[in-house]
């Protein structure tokens, strides 16, 4: 409930004091989740993920009180060029863009698949929501380089990884990347890339809430085929592979960047999915064209 409340608070305030007050308890309300299962590795990531939330929340409260020493004002939309860069790097901070997206896959490798899927989903709501309503102010050059880093570091690090969370982290991260150069050119594509994100992320980190390796997804295929066909049709989509719907925002997003002139940065953007895509099948393949280790004469339920 105090998720939901915070969230929304962030989202319909236009006052800098109240959007803060919104995100504190945001981060406030999540630790619990996480250190639920009492583990020294949650303990670990709870601290971590606290202590970069209690440090982009107070950015973003100096950049605020400077607004208003500044120009008079505590609405969202006046920030001089100074807080706008202080807001926005906290923002990245929030949101695990690169390069200050080191804590991302640590926390996510010490915490349940749940609220990992949560920490991945809605804890991004009021952040980009804060980013959408100061989008106006924001430097395009500086956003189109922090997309593109997003989208080279989640794909080419999410490569040397075994681990479904972490692999889901940098997944994550290369998307955040995506979805701030969608703000760049075209807010209302923002909104589709983040709704298409939020609907392919929370049914592949459904099924894989009981795995914690790649290893451990490919011994659910006898049990469950049908539950990891969909798996990896989401998988596919997440990748951006087409005609699955992943593919069209990021279609769209290429569209209009090519549309602006900016061919470069699409060709850039779209070597770096490539990794990203690499994985998704990797993890594809590991999972229903290969066979677990069994005995020549195991029965497989689904037969």
């Amino acid at each position: 409930l105090s998720l939901t409340t915070s969230t929304l608070i962030t989202m319909t305030s236009n006052h800098w004091l109240l959007a803060w007050l919104g995100l504190e308890l945001n981060t406030l309300s999540i630790l619990p989740i996480i250190m639920k299962s009492h583990h020294p590795r949650a303990t670990e990531a709870t601290t971590k993920y606290f202590m970069v939330q209690a440090t982009a929340a107070t950015m973003i409260l100096m950049a605020s009180i400077m607004t208003a020493w500044q120009t008079g004002q505590w609405s969202i939309p006046h920030t001089t060029p100074t807080t706008t860069l202080l807001t926005t790097t906290a923002i990245m901070l929030k949101l695990g863009i690169a390069p200050l997206h080191l804590w991302y896959p640590q926390v996510l490798q010490g915490i349940t698949m749940n609220t990992a899927l949560v920490i991945s989903t809605w804890q991004k709501i009021a952040p980009l929501t804060l980013l959408y309503m100061t989008h106006h102010n924001l430097n395009t050059q500086v956003l189109l380089l922090l997309g593109l880093a997003s989208a080279l570091i989640g794909g080419w690090a999410g490569l040397n990884q075994t681990q479904t969370r972490t692999i889901m982290a940098f997944s994550s991260i290369a998307h955040m990347g995506w979805l701030i150069t969608a703000m760049t050119m075209n807010p209302g594509l923002t909104t589709l890339t983040m709704l298409t994100y939020l609907i392919t992320t929370i049914a592949t980190f459904k099924p894989l809430a009981m795995s914690k390796t790649m290893l451990d997804v490919g011994t659910s295929w006898p049990l469950s085929p049908t539950t990891l066909t969909t798996t990896m049709m989401t998988l596919m989509s997440l990748g951006g592979l087409p005609p699955l719907t992943g593919f069209m925002p990021k279609w769209l997003i290429l569209k209009e960047l090519t549309s602006a002139g900016l061919t470069l940065i699409a060709t850039l953007i779209l070597m770096a999915s490539l990794p990203s895509l690499f994985f998704y099948v990797r993890l594809a393949y590991l999972t229903t064209l290969t066979t677990p280790p069994s005995t020549t004469n195991t029965t497989h339920k689904w037969r």
